[in-house]
This record gives structure tokens, sequence and C-alpha cells, in this order.
């Protein structure tokens, strides 16, 4: 299973960018302000662990800092995509942690951790980087840097249908145009 995660850092690190340092903020286009329907909610960690749990679906943890661009193009180029929107809405629990607030605090197997021991608890060490966990609480994989849509749809059906379980190379997941065999389909 690791080589398939690592496969999967790989390939979307192809077209993934991080923040290590201060950067310019990104602006937003009218097109790009132009969101429709509902949008994903974004919990806390505390809550996001108990809807996980609850209704059985994959977590995402998006790890952030106010001064980092692009946690700032995330937002608005592949969050607000709606196609992404719409699938983070129906199959996943979407929680946000501003990695630098010591002052928040959240628990995870069995130890409270305040943002920033979270962070690095997880091996963050660049902006934005999103986790991926199941509905236990396991992490999966944790995919650093800026994700565009086009490849962040193929990231979220390959959580979805679970195809590193059946360690499927995300690269060929991707060839295969989002089908990793008879694994769980999600809903388009």
């Amino acid at each position: 299973m690791r080589r398939t995660l690592l496969t999967l850092l790989i390939v979307a690190g192809i077209s993934v960018s991080a923040c290590t340092g201060n950067d310019k903020p990104a602006q937003k286009t009218s097109a790009e302000k132009a969101v429709t329907g509902k949008k994903a909610e974004w919990v806390n960690f505390n809550d996001g662990l108990a809807r996980s749990a609850k209704e059985k679906k994959h977590m995402i943890v998006d790890f952030y800092t106010d001064w980092c661009h692009w946690c700032k193009v995330m937002d608005e180029k592949t969050f607000s995509d709606a196609k992404v929107n719409q699938k983070l809405l129906d199959r996943f629990v979407t929680v946000r942690i501003a990695a630098e607030d010591a002052s928040q605090t959240a628990t995870f197997k069995g130890r409270t951790f305040t943002n920033v021991e979270l962070t690095r608890a997880f091996g963050v060490t660049g902006f934005p980087s999103l986790a991926f966990l199941n509905s236990d609480g396991e992490v999966i994989t944790v995919v650093p840097g800026y994700v565009p849509p086009e490849t962040f749809i193929y990231i979220l059906d390959y959580m979805d249908k679970e195809c590193y379980r059946k360690q499927v190379p995300f690269e060929e997941f991707m060839k295969n145009k989002g089908d990793c065999g008879d694994a769980k389909k999600s809903e388009t």
C-alpha cells in the first residue's frame, strides 16, 4: 500500500505547489467567485472525526495558514470547482486546521494536540497539505501542496472508491479514467 500512496503523491506532485514562507495572496476572477449551490462545510477536527465515523465517510483535513498563497489558490480554484465541491458535499467530511494556531486543540488517538502539534504529528511541513483519513480515523495519506481541480477530482474518486485498499497505483487509476476494478463505485 505504501508504494500505491507514494505513487499518488508523486503523480499529484507533478502539478503541486506549496507554501513554506510568505507568498503573495491569490486574486479571484469574477468567474471564480461565482460558485452556485451549497458549499462544502468545513468543520473542526473533533467534529470531523465524529461525523466521519457516524456517516461512514472519508475525512479530508486541510492544513493551511493565513499567509499561504497556495492555500488561497486551493480555496479559490480547487475547492470552489463545482464538481469538486459536489463530491466533497456528497462523499466526504471536510475539516480545516489553522496549522499555526496553538490556541485550538483536537483529540486524536486518545491524545490532545494543539493545532501546531497536530500539524507536526501528521508530518506536514508545507502548506496547503491535505490528510485523508478513513471512517475509522486511520490516516491513509497526506498530499502536500496545491492540487488543481482536474487532478483533485481523481484523488477524491480514488479515495472514495478505496482503490488504495486494492493497491491500485494512482497513476493507473488516472490512466483508466477513474476505474480501479470492482472497487466501491461512487456517485458522480
